[in-house]
Parts: structure tokens; sequence; C-alpha cells
């Protein structure tokens, strides 16, 4: 078979691995035949072909991208939960080459690779896939960008919607949470407005001068903060609604209904296990707040050309992140921020997914998880910070001295110790060879285990600079000084420790 352009999909048994390590012998086999009687009727249903059967997992070739999208929508909503499994599917199309019953291809490398990010009971696909099926027929959604293996640069990747599910955006379930959503229907009444609200238009023809007169009348809002529910939506109709930067939440009504229920209703309380909430002293005078990110300047010693940060959904920031909020890049030129998800703007213009703006001093950064200031620091080996508290704080009380670093005596307050070096962009030479070998990250490299202490005496504080070679800065009315033994701290100064932030602040009661 010559080369041809094709969809290719893989289908996973999602829970496979925990049903072999309980099942005998003539269960697996069971298991291995009634997955094959779910996929292989619908696969060939919809016009495909299964070119390998691993057990677990299908490979199917189809020859339009529409016809593929509608069979993984089929299998992984028809068989969801049934008898014991749970099925994920994803695609990508592009030149493949059957070989003695296999194939071959960028595209199959690019699926494959896709599979392993998807979550069970869903369906995601290459840009590839979204451009060549029909878009009004199958619905879909931006799902972010992913380092792939062996695939080069960062992948867009998207997600197939289902009639029966709907995936809500942070910025609304916030919105939700804080009461702060507004719903309005071409037929309902229209509702009073609170502070900062976060407005959803529900079954609205978007090409319709029905919508048009009602966005006209609203109040004056970010665009960010401005969504569109839609299904079936047409091209046209959707790059020109998100072209404006409003946001667009894809799913049926009763869809959106469901999963709006859900965030207002929450059966459980799930309590996460990255966001660590230091103990907190009912006697502080004050807190220390982890409080964001510091940016070193570049070129860094002959090592360290470029970098970058993820800003992940509760605040953190990590060195690279499949599932973030925004892509945080630092170059000789200056600092970029890239948008991972809608809702984003800078300085009040709103930025498109995939699309980077240069920060500049001052700026705020909206997104959907919170709120950022960016202060532009030309000293001290840095050139900016970007600030927003989060929930990782510790109470000083009078008489402590509190140690701030990687590894501190207790109590402490510990810094985030990212590992790993795939967001640094080497210089070339020796000296970067060595470090890169020799385990360089960002965070060992300028912080150490025990750099520098918070100490409490009456009234007064003070910040005292333990390390020899890693500096401790005070950043303060917007000005970066480096700590020359011990100084003085006062409310809403910001200790520059390595990467991180920490902010001074009055106790939380």
């Amino acid at each position: 078979m010559p080369t041809r352009t094709l969809t290719v999909v893989f289908t996973d048994l999602a829970n496979y691995t925990a049903s072999v390590g309980r099942s005998d012998r003539e269960a697996l086999r069971n298991l291995i035949a009634l997955h094959e009687q779910k996929v292989a009727p619908v696969v060939e249903r919809c016009g495909g072909r299964i070119v390998k059967n691993l057990g677990d997992s299908y490979m199917a070739l189809f020859e339009a991208a529409t016809d593929a999208a509608q069979a993984c929508l089929e299998l992984v909503s028809g068989i969801a939960g049934q008898d014991g499994f749970t099925i994920r599917a994803a695609m990508a199309t592009g030149d493949v080459e059957a070989i003695d019953g296999d194939a071959f291809g960028e595209a199959t490398n690019l699926a494959a690779r896709i599979l392993s990010k998807t979550p069970a009971g869903e369906v995601w696909m290459s840009s590839t896939s979204r451009m060549c099926m029909n878009q009004t027929e199958v619905a879909w959604e931006a799902v972010g960008r992913f380092a792939l293996k062996g695939i080069a640069g960062d992948v867009p990747v998207y997600r197939l919607v289902p009639a029966d599910r709907s995936w809500l955006p942070q910025g609304i379930v916030q919105a939700v949470r804080k009461g702060t959503l507004v719903r309005i229907r071409p037929d309902g009444v229209r509702p009073s407005m609170p502070p900062d609200p976060v407005i959803l238009l529900e079954e609205f023809d978007p090409a319709s001068d029905d919508i048009r007169t009602v966005v006209d009348s609203l109040p004056v809002v970010d665009p960010a903060n401005l969504w569109l529910q839609a299904y079936s939506i047409a091209p046209s109709d959707r790059y020109s609604w998100i072209d404006m930067g409003r946001g667009l939440l894809i799913g049926t009504s009763e869809a959106v209904n469901r999963s709006i229920s859900a965030v207002q209703n929450p059966t459980n309380l799930m309590t996460g296990t990255d966001t660590i909430i230091l103990e907190l002293n009912s006697t502080a005078h004050l807190d220390l707040v982890m409080s964001g990110l510091a940016l070193p300047a570049v070129p860094m010693s002959d090592v360290v050309a470029g970098y970058t940060y993820d800003l992940l959904t509760d605040g953190r920031w990590a060195n690279q992140a499949d599932a973030s909020v925004l892509r945080l890049e630092v170059l000789p030129g200056g600092v970029q921020i890239e948008a991972k998800v809608g809702g984003i703007s800078v300085g009040g213009l709103s930025i498109n997914v995939g699309q980077q703006r240069t920060l500049n001093q001052g700026d705020r950064i909206e997104t959907p998880t919170g709120s950022h200031r960016f202060h532009h620091v030309d000293n001290g080996g840095y050139v900016g910070i970007v600030v927003s508290d989060t929930r990782a704080r510790l109470g000083v009380a009078d008489g402590q001295h509190v140690e701030i670093g990687r590894e501190p005596a207790h109590p402490g307050f510990a810094l985030p110790d990212r590992r790993g070096q795939e967001n640094i962009r080497w210089c070339v030479g020796t000296r970067a060879a060595r470090a890169r070998e020799g385990g360089f990250t960002m965070d060992r490299a300028l912080a150490g285990r025990r750099q520098a202490a918070v100490e409490v005496d009456g009234f007064t504080a003070k910040v005292i600079g333990e390390h020899k070679t890693c500096a401790t800065h005070i950043f303060r009315s917007g000005v970066l000084n480096r700590i020359e033994g011990a100084a003085p701290l006062e409310f809403d100064d910001m200790i520059v420790v390595g990467t991180s932030v920490i902010s001074v602040r009055t106790p939380q009661v």
C-alpha cells in the first residue's frame, strides 16, 4: 500500500493493568474478548478498519477524520463503565504507510503519544484531525499544548465533546463558586449584575441579531469574562467570537446544566496534596506568604541562555506541566507569556490560546484562576518578579527564628525545589555542558538549604541573610535591594530568595 493521508485511531482499555493484576488467565482472555466485541463493530460500522490488536489497545485507520471522530465518541460514550472497564481514544491525521499488517508514519506516532496523555473516558486529537474533520458536525474544544516524547516542540491537542458531557473552564468554575456567574438565555428574564460578573450566554444562535442585541446591552466587562455556550457551531462563528477575546463553552444545554450543578452541589470535598498549607501560629506578629516567582536575568553565568516556567491551576509555578494556565519565558530580550487556556489577559488586553505577549512594568495578568502582577526589575541579577499570594503561609510569633530555604530547620518556610532541567535553554560551551551534566537546576543553583531567616522581637521584625553565596533580597516600593547581614522588615515587603517571592503580610485571623 502506498503512502496515503489517513486518520489513525488508538483505543486503550483504561483499567487494563488493574484488571490483569486481579484476574486469572481465563478471566483475562474473557476481558480481551469483551474488549474486541465492543470495539470492532463500531470501527467497522463507521468506515474504519482495525490494523493491529494489542489486547488492551487497538489501532485503526479511517479514510475520513469525521468518521474516525464519530467512532471514537461512540466507543467512549457508549461503553463507559460497562462491564467494569472504560475506553480512552486518540486520533491524528497525516501520511500513513501500511506494511505487513502494521501502519507507520508521523500520524501514527502522534496518535500514540496523544493517547498516553488522554484521560480515561475521553477522546483527544491532533490539530491535523481537527482541521480535516467537519467541525460543524463534531463538537470539539482545545485542551492545551503538550510536550510529547519524540515530537518536536509543544503540540496543540484538542478534545472531542460528546453530547452528554461538558468541561467547565476554570473561569466559570470560580464564578459559580463565588456567585458571580450570570446566565442569560434568549427568552429568559435579565438577571441583576453582581460586581465583576462572568456572563454566560446560553442557547443563542451565534450569528443571530438576538445575541448582538444582548451583547450591546451588557455593562462594560472584560471580554474574557463573556462566554458563549454552544455545541454545534460553524468554524466561522467560532473564530469570529473568540477572535474578540471572548470565551466559548462547548456543550449541550443539558450537559452544561449538569456540570454547573455539580460545582454548586459537590458530593464530596476533595483535598489535593499538591498545595500545602503551612501551620499558622495564632499569636503571630506577621505571616510569611508564598507569593510568586522571581525571574533571574539571562544569560546567566554562561550557563542559562533562557528558561520557562508554567503556571498551574492552583497558583504554583512548575518547570513544565502538561495542564497549565500559561507559560512564562525569560530571554535576553525580555519576559513573555504564552496563553495555554482561554480567558487570559495582559494589561487589559485578551490573548488567545497559543498567543504570546511581552510583559511590561506593572502589567496585570488576569487568568481564570487568579490575578498576577508583573514588576520589572533591572538590578540584583533579576529581570522581574510575578506576584500573587498563594495559600501557603506561615505565622511568625514574637521571639521566633524562622529559617527560609530548601531544607529549613523547624519551624521553617520551605521553598519549592523544582527538579528537572526541561525548562532551561542552555548556553553553548563547556561551562554549560558541565552544569547540565552535573544536574544544575534554577532552584538549586540560586537557593540554599538554609538561606535566610526571619526574626520577630517585640513589634519589630528583620530578615537575616545566612548563606555565604546565595543572595537574599528585599523588594520594597519597586526597588530590589540585596541584604547585607540583616535588614528590617515592614508589612508588604517581599523577600526574594532564589526564584521564590515571599511576602510579609499582616497575620491572618
